[in-house]
């Protein structure tokens, strides 16, 4: 397949444009800037120069391809707008994909959040694949909520005759190339903290994958998923969080320490990852594993920890 893929050049991206390549399709990518279109042809991908707020150009790549897969976001607007900014900008670009594609059959996979369906406060239960994102109202603009207004627009195009289907990414995609993520956020508190620390008893459950795995799962997705469907791409269903900070801490030598519930001392110490570190998600990837015949083959997130890379010497 000819496969047009924005954000081939950030963490996720990074490796599912070499599981396309591998597995024998021809990648074109989305470069915004020379040293972009540098790294994708390093990737082994073709380069498409522009950005996401040339809508036109997006349509007329998605035309010419086999099939799309999106990961990128306008993190710019990130400072200014938040995630609800995010969405905003994000939302004409896949009704764009969907002019381009209505009818043709032809896959779009894009990137979403392991939270869209809502965490186990909400549910009440481990979430699957067959709960859809929750609807988005004014007063979550400021929330990560935001976002879902793309994933379900993702899934209406199933109804305009696109393959479309989003990939819930877990709360942790970890690699050897994380640098930004969470917990690369995780280890910087620590070592700056002089202890690891983890919300309450810490029994609140987060997930994870490894960034390689995340990316076989695209590309499965994009080859054979049906249309109007969530995959979880998530290894570890269901970690404590305060096993990640004892880990965190073990690695660094210092102590795991308990961070009270409390409105002041939380954000305190969490700062912008507060409102979610709290949280627990449980998930479960059967449906997935089973329609697509997905298995994740890398290191856990525990397992990950233990190898090194982010805690690097010197």
């Amino acid at each position: 397949m000819h496969v047009f893929v924005t954000g081939g050049t950030g963490h996720s991206g990074s490796y599912i444009v070499p599981e396309l390549v591998a597995a024998g399709h021809e990648v074109t990518g989305l470069a915004r800037s020379d040293a972009s279109a540098a790294a994708l042809s390093a990737l082994g991908a073709k380069v498409r120069r522009g950005d996401l707020q040339d809508l036109d150009g997006l349509k007329e790549a998605a035309a010419d391809s086999d099939g799309v897969i999106h990961v990128a976001h306008r993190q710019d607007l990130l400072p200014s707008g938040g995630v609800a900014a995010v969405a905003a900008a994000e939302l004409p670009v896949m009704l764009a994909y969907g002019e381009a594609l209505a009818g043709t059959g032809k896959p779009l996979v894009v990137a979403g959040s392991i939270g869209s369906p809502g965490n186990e406060g909400i549910l009440g239960r481990t979430a699957t694949e067959e709960d859809p994102a929750l609807p988005v109202g004014d007063e979550h603009k400021g929330t990560l909520r935001a976002r879902n207004v793309v994933e379900t627009a993702v899934i209406g195009l199933a109804e305009r005759g696109v393959r479309s289907s989003v990939v819930r990414l877990a709360n942790i995609a970890h690699s050897t190339t994380d640098r930004a993520g969470f917990l690369p956020t995780l280890i910087a508190l620590a070592k700056d903290r002089g202890f690891a620390g983890y919300p309450g008893d810490g029994a609140n459950r987060w997930n994870a994958v490894h960034a390689l795995d995340a990316a076989s799962l695209f590309r499965l997705a994009l080859e054979k998923g049906p249309a109007g469907k969530y995959w979880h791409a998530i290894g570890d269903g269901g970690i404590p969080v305060r096993e990640i900070a004892e880990a965190i801490g073990s690695r660094l030598d210092v102590p795991a320490v308990s961070v009270p519930l409390d409105e002041l001392i939380l954000p305190g110490h969490f700062g912008f990852l507060a409102n979610v570190v709290t949280q627990s998600y449980p998930v479960s990837n059967l449906i997935t594993r089973r329609t697509l015949g997905w298995e994740p083959a890398q290191p856990g997130l525990l397992a990950d920890l233990d190898n090194g890379h982010y805690f690097p010497v010197g």
